[in-house]
């Protein structure tokens, strides 16, 4: 009897391969790198939260902590020397409006603060960071003037 000889991939074996390279693909799109608007919420919540740890920080000592925005970065001063904060941001370039310090302590009771935080040359709208001087410092949609 005569063989009959199959050429070609069977069905099965296409759906893997596709699926493989559906996979494949959902990977790469992921491992993409972030949007500004992510990066710039990333750089908003950090310093919300190294915001909160100094102002904790100066309840604890009874002592007054600034912060204080720099070109290249930023700076806590106050705090004891055993306390180390970061100073640089995570993306090369952020801008503070309004670039004043923010007094956080040593009071329960603070004053009312905002900070704007944009990331220049990026489409994403501006993050800002307040307190109403009682709860923490929290990201909240900015404020347009009417």
């Amino acid at each position: 009897m005569a063989h009959l000889k199959h050429a070609g991939f069977t069905l099965l074996e296409l759906l893997v391969v596709i699926s493989i390279m559906a996979l494949a693909t959902a990977g790469v799109s992921l491992a993409i790198r972030d949007s500004g608007e992510q990066q710039l919420e990333r750089e908003a919540q950090r310093l919300a939260t190294l915001l909160e740890s100094a102002r904790a920080q100066a309840r604890t000592n009874g002592t007054l902590v600034v912060w204080r925005p720099l070109p290249q970065g930023f700076r806590f001063e106050g705090l004891p020397a055993n306390v180390k904060m970061p100073t640089q941001w995570l993306q090369t370039a952020v801008l503070v409006q309004p670039a004043t310090p923010v007094v956080l302590g040593p009071e329960p009771l603070i004053p009312r603060q905002s900070i704007t935080l944009s990331l220049p040359g990026s489409n994403s709208a501006p993050l800002q960071l307040a307190t109403d001087g009682l709860r923490p410092f929290s990201i909240q949609s900015p404020q347009v003037a009417p």
